[in-house]
Parts: structure tokens; C-alpha cells; sequence
């Protein structure tokens, strides 16, 4: 996929103008781009449009305008858009209640190395995680983790023949799967994929 670059981005005064517009429509876009394993896990993925929006509130809450700056939120956010072999997701342990939480992210460490893709008749996916930086302390997991899974070529040419998808955790303290996936998540999926 083709990386952001400045021609892709609004400035500030004409991203204030539009941006209710724009946010819905990405609101509207992440929507097919959850997928929840689980009660309590989530992997949100990531493609040009989340990260062009994520650039987008950086420049405006930081009120950068400067070629250098912007191009700085480029280079931070541009590494998360999949690049047609790939999925590049944010995954979230949720949790509402602190207490809980606490004690999930205690009991669920290497939780990061047990999630899964699975194109059907081929062996499941596992993620490169956190590629920026390590999330997990000897006591506990982070509740945020950054993963890239690597797909085949023969995986995605059975994927655009109609294979069914499958998402999948199987930690010991955390054993979840979606099988198959809702069709519009996975169309979405698709998409990022050449």
C-alpha cells in the first residue's frame, strides 16, 4: 500500500473545517475493522485511512504546521499502514474495571506471542510484535501491543478465492477464537491486500 505523504494530508485550518466530516467517516471505516476476540481482547487493524486520521489529530492537538514536524508524524505512523502481504493492527486487552485489569495483564503475559490469523487449509499466522519497543515488564503485559502479521502469497490469493478467515488467542488464560470472521470485516481486510 502506498505509504502518506504531505500531498495526502489537510492543513490545519482546512482540517478544522472538515474534520466532524472526516471523523465519522472514519469512525464509520474502523467500524469493519474490529475485530473482538473474546470478552476482553480486540485487534483494531490499521490501514491509510486510520493512519492518515491518527496524522491528522496529531498535527492538530500538537498545532504543527512545519514541513519537518509533519513529516516526523509521517515517519511514526507510516510504518503501521500494511503494505499488501501484511495486516498491521493495534491490539488492546480491555479491561473496564482497574482492579481486573491489573490482574489481567499480570496473568496474561506473552499474551502478544499467542495470538493468530488463519486462512482455511493453510497453518495459522502468528504476529511480529511490538517491533518499536519491548511491552512487557517480568510481572506484566502491556494493555496496548502493535503486531504485523506476514501473509503468503498463496494466502491471499485463496483469501480472494472465498477461504474463510479465522482470529484466534490461545493463551493459556486466554483461549478465544472468531471463526469466520463477519463478512465485512473481512472484505475490509481485503482490501490491504494485493
Amino acid at each position: 500500500m502506498a505509504q502518506l505523504s504531505h500531498e495526502d494530508l489537510y492543513s490545519l485550518e482546512e482540517y478544522a473545517r472538515i474534520r466532524p466530516e472526516f471523523r465519522a467517516r472514519v469512525m464509520a471505516h474502523k467500524r469493519d475493522r474490529r475485530v473482538l476476540i473474546g470478552p476482553n481482547a480486540a485487534l483494531y487493524f490499521e490501514d491509510a485511512l486510520t493512519m492518515q486520521y491518527q496524522v491528522q489529530e496529531m498535527l492538530r492537538i500538537e498545532r504543527i504546521f512545519e514541513p519537518e514536524g509533519i513529516q516526523q508524524e509521517l515517519e511514526v505512523y507510516n510504518p503501521l499502514i500494511p503494505d499488501g502481504l501484511n495486516w498491521k493492527a493495534t491490539f488492546m486487552l480491555e479491561y473496564a474495571d482497574e482492579a481486573e485489569r491489573r490482574a489481567a495483564l499480570a496473568r496474561l503475559l506473552g499474551i502478544d506471542r499467542h495470538l493468530w490469523v488463519q486462512v482455511e487449509g493453510f497453518d495459522k499466522v502468528r504476529p511480529v510484535a511490538n517491533e518499536d519497543l519491548d511491552r512487557e515488564t517480568e510481572d506484566k503485559t502491556a494493555s496496548v501491543h502493535f503486531m504485523r502479521f506476514e501473509l503468503t502469497q498463496p494466502m491471499v490469493d485463496a483469501l480472494r478465492d472465498g477461504a474463510p478467515l479465522a482470529m484466534g488467542i490461545d493463551h493459556p488464560e486466554y483461549d478465544h477464537s472468531v471463526s469466520p470472521l463477519d463478512p465485512r470485516v473481512r472484505e475490509s481486510l481485503l482490501q490491504d491486500l494485493h
